[in-house]
């Protein structure tokens, strides 16, 4: 027998997500050097492997760990900051303030809460877009095991048709470039710069709204010489899509297409308000785009009524999901892809748009690819990385256990998780982070919210309409 560093076995269900999507009953997983050396039937695993140390897996389905691949982790401090705003004061009013007010120290404790409750989740990977203290991110991230995509934020025109940006976010494109360059240097490499497998890096333009033509350009060519994703918001209200127009004279993805930097290592995140020429051009060019289901119903922006998602997965456009950010309400992408679906499946008056199955790849393979880490992680299979999630269904809403996939979309959410691996590395055991003090980190939250809280009109930002005793 071969001896590896561990067997998760005896699992209910396992959903492999590998290229014949198959389902194992009774299943095992081994893991060794945190890759994944066999799965199959537990009887038949255990009689080829012997594992160091196991895990029981008996009544949990077991899937890919999710693939969050759009979270503000600074922003994870703004829960009941940004409520019933449009798309203008959520950002103006709301949320670059706030941002603007954040210290190193704040961004650290911020970004640690956002992974703690990734990882208690299922999700074992996310992408950020970025803000000004990108270290700051790394290091409140990195000690909880998660992975993560880092990016240093990216704005250089101070005045758009929507507002004007804090002075403290305002830069000239040379130094937003640089600045970029600077932590793509630090991270986007992870065999030569940080030395973590689980870090890597993007450049990244928050909008194109506020971005010029030189900076996306020279973002462009960046990502182009580390070899990392370019990635921005677009399209996510009629009032970002119409000040691209009325300023340019061109859509968001038009623009986009315009200056050349459309193409399938580009992460576009919302995409909801698309031109019909647009939806030709990302039929073509094949970015990936990102769905966030609870950023659009919480804000308003229409993306599930305007939106054309299902017909570019249909058009063979890699879609995603991310959870966008605490100020919208949940971090947790089993409830995001049930409201991507189900959603769909409201504005299209149309149940078959949308299957669960459709929502369990947005949230592993899709999110691989996207991410530009398809060879390493998004499903259970021979020579992946070990990043699996086991979810407890001795709960109600688990039961009956018929069809896993069902369940699991339509029934179940992230607070069912009761295991988290990633590269072998049991991450969360039984619901609990096992890297870090969780009580220690609650204890640091009062603190940061009182240092920034004291830079904002919180009387103006927080909406408690009932009295307050």
């Amino acid at each position: 027998m071969q001896s590896v560093d561990l067997i998760i076995a005896d699992i209910g269900w396992l959903i492999t997500m590998d290229p014949g999507r198959r389902v194992i009953r009774d299943a095992a997983v081994a893991i060794d050097g945190g890759k994944i050396v066999a799965v199959g039937k537990s009887a038949d695993v255990m009689a080829r492997y012997a594992g160091r140390s196991g895990v029981d897996g008996r009544n949990t389905v077991a899937a890919p760990g999710f693939i969050d691949c759009h979270l503000h982790s600074s922003f994870q401090l703004s829960r009941g900051l940004a409520d019933e705003a449009n798309a203008q004061s959520f950002l103006f009013d709301r949320m670059y303030p706030y941002e603007a007010a954040l210290e190193a120290d704040d961004v650290r404790v911020s970004a640690m809460l956002a992974a703690t409750e990734l990882l208690r989740h299922g999700v074992t990977c996310f992408v950020d877009p970025g803000n000004y203290y990108p270290d700051a991110s790394v290091e409140g991230v990195m000690a909880t095991g998660i992975r993560m995509i880092v990016s240093r934020s990216s704005f250089d025109m101070t005045k758009s048709v929507l507002g004007i940006l804090p002075e403290r976010m305002i830069e000239n494109t040379a130094v937003a470039i640089e600045r970029a360059e600077a932590v793509l240097e630090r991270y986007a490499d992870p065999g030569r710069a940080s030395g973590n497998p689980r870090l890597g890096a993007s450049a990244s333009f928050r909008g194109l709204n506020n971005a010029s033509d030189d900076l996306i350009i020279g973002l462009k060519k960046l990502a182009d010489r580390y070899g990392t994703l370019l990635q921005t918001h677009a399209c996510f209200s009629y009032s970002t899509h119409d000040s691209s127009v009325a300023r340019t004279g061109l859509a968001e993805i038009e623009r986009l297409e315009s200056l050349g930097v459309i193409d399938e290592r580009m992460l576009i995140v919302h995409s909801g308000w698309l031109e019909p020429q647009e939806v030709e051009i990302l039929a073509r060019r094949k970015p990936s785009l990102v769905c966030a289901p609870s950023s659009s119903l919480h804000n308003g922006y229409g993306n599930f009524l305007f939106g054309k998602l299902p017909e570019l997965i249909a058009l063979g456009v890699n879609v995603a999901v991310g959870s966008d950010h605490a100020s919208s309400g949940i971090v947790d992408m089993a409830q995001e892809i049930r409201l991507a679906c189900c959603c769909y499946k409201e504005t299209r008056i149309n149940p078959r748009v949308m299957p669960p199955e459709t929502g369990l790849e947005m949230a592993t393979i899709n999110g691989a690819k996207a991410a530009l880490m398809s060879g390493r992680i998004g499903s259970i299979e021979v020579g992946k990385e070990a990043d699996i999630v086991l979810f407890d269904t001795n709960r109600p809403e688990w039961q009956p256990l018929i069809n896993p996939v069902s369940n699991l979309v339509y029934g179940a959410t992230g607070d069912s998780v009761r295991d988290v691996f990633v590269m072998g590395e049991r991450v969360v055991s039984g619901g609990r982070l096992t890297r870090i003090d969780e009580a220690k980190l609650l204890a640091e939250l009062p603190l940061a919210v009182a240092r920034f809280q004291k830079h904002l009109k919180f009387d103006q930002m927080v909406q408690l309409k009932w009295p307050l005793e």
